[in-house]
């Protein structure tokens, strides 16, 4: 939807020093009130002693940060390190079976953590997605797939399947949900694969390999049937010069960017404040939009840091597993929101591409994304901001599809493809800052989202300015949703 241009190296550093500016601004804001405020009534419960050397207290709204890197952050490190280990003992005297132990490894995990109940209820959901696999009617396994979503996602069917869970430990739900909603779409990517499978059909045992391979079983990313499959049982595990160098770089960088978020968690308060609606009607629009992107980065940066960690150890087992999302601050277009970049990945292989083949047609198109974003919301869970997330998502992207296709320039016109930069990124404004705000929507409270809305859509004349600069800088095309 863009196009790929150098700009002048004094117009680039213009448009940096704008944003940068904006963003200092804001976090000057926060950092200030973060130190004058941290005993006002509203940010009792979210804000709690940190570290003791540190003399301040932290932010602990984000339950989920606090739950992977603080709370239960022992037993995650005692699973994944428990999988590295045998996973590298298997490579070495037996890497034809390493599949196979990956298997055994991830069902004595979860068994371990959730209980035989749960292992049993996992099986046969397996088992019945596979069954319906041999038919090889990749309708009916969309079908079939999508309704045993859907009893995850609506009562009384949750409840009764949760039933078979019992016990106090906190995580508990978290976990039942996770690998419950993942396994169902590692099911169904093995059953449509299943269904192109010209000779005969994969075994079950193949797709309980792909299932309990515990680094993606809770959490994702998926990785679709095909690719796992061709990577998990590939006999050759010799790795390209300075691969594991990489990895091991890569593994230091996450463990760094934990550090600073735990470190700017105790000094700038950007996930309580927002629920604060009294300090924030007195605040300027710089440091009120500012202070609704950080949140943006910041579930960015949480949500790399988490499938990074898990990418990284997937890399050690000769996977290449899908890329962490994209950050806010690189995206102008609707067709690069996805913050699963495995479910991304689903979609665009199984719905999107399928039914919008070329991406040429604005009819093909409307079908592909209301089919793509209709089973993102059955994904999400239905609700009112998934559903309102799901409309701007649909709505952004076919409409940047008609802009492209209606904006065209004739090639005997004279314009230079920076120029055409320029004008597309004018146009994508519209685009960048709805995927602002319905984030800002999931993420936030209502009453913040509005706010926000408000004195973006009648008061932000001048960050509408300064972001139709940030678009200029990141036009890049692209084509999935």
């Amino acid at each position: 939807m863009g196009v790929k241009a150098a700009l002048p190296r004094y117009e680039l550093y213009f448009y940096n020093v704008v944003l940068c500016t904006a963003m200092l601004w804001a976090a000057r804001w926060i950092f200030d009130v973060s130190s004058s405020n941290s005993n006002r009534k509203t940010f009792k419960t979210s804000v709690q002693p940190g570290w003791y050397y540190s003399g301040r207290k932290m932010d602990t709204a984000d339950v989920e940060w606090m739950m992977w890197f603080s709370t239960f952050r022992e037993h995650v490190i005692f699973a994944l390190s428990g999988h590295v280990i045998f996973a590298k003992i298997c490579s070495l005297l037996a890497p034809q079976y390493r599949s196979l132990v990956f298997m055994v490894y991830g069902m004595l995990a979860v068994f371990t953590s959730m209980g035989w109940a749960y292992v049993t209820l996992i099986l046969s959901h397996c088992v019945l997605l596979y069954s319906i696999s041999l038919v090889k009617l990749r309708w009916l396994c969309f079908v079939a797939g999508l309704t045993t979503l859907a009893t995850f996602k609506m009562e009384p069917f949750i409840s009764w399947q949760a039933g078979f869970v019992t016990g106090s430990f906190e995580l508990r739900p978290l976990l039942f949900y996770g690998g419950c909603g993942f396994t169902i779409m590692r099911c169904m990517s093995f059953a449509l694969e299943n269904c192109e499978k010209k000779d005969g059909n994969y075994s079950i045992l193949e797709l309980l390999k792909y299932n309990f391979y515990l680094p993606f079983f809770y959490f994702g990313p998926i990785m679709t049937f095909d690719k796992f499959y061709i990577q998990a049982n590939n006999p050759n595990l010799t790795r390209k010069d300075g691969e594991m160098w990489n990895i091991c770089l890569q593994g230091l960088l996450h463990l760094g960017v934990i550090m600073i978020v735990a470190v700017l968690l105790h000094f700038m308060y950007i996930l309580t404040i927002p629920s604060d609606m009294k300090l924030l009607k007195n605040i300027s629009d710089w440091a009120l939009v500012g202070l609704a992107y950080l949140n943006l980065v910041y579930d960015w940066v949480k949500a790399a840091v988490m499938f990074g960690v898990i990418n990284t150890i997937s890399r050690l087992d000769h996977l290449d597993p899908p890329k962490p999302p994209k950050c806010i601050t690189m995206l102008y277009v609707f067709s690069e929101t996805h913050f699963d970049r495995g479910i991304n990945d689903f979609l665009c292989k199984y719905v999107y591409n399928y039914l919008g083949g070329k991406h040429d047609n604005v009819l093909d198109e409307l079908i592909a994304s209301l089919c793509t974003f209709g089973i993102a919301a059955l994904w999400l869970g239905p609700g009112w901001v998934v559903f309102i997330w799901a409309f701007l998502n649909c709505f952004g992207r076919n409409f940047e599809l008609w802009t492209a296709q209606n904006l065209s320039f004739h090639p005997q016109m004279a314009i230079s493809e920076s120029m055409s930069r320029r004008i597309r990124a004018v146009f994508n404004t519209f685009n960048f800052w709805t995927i602002v705000l319905y984030n800002v929507l999931a993420l936030n409270s209502l009453e913040f989202a509005k706010l926000v809305a408000k004195r973006l859509l009648l008061k932000g004349e001048l960050l509408v300015i300064s972001d139709q600069f940030k678009c200029i800088l990141k036009s890049k095309r692209v084509y999935c949703p």
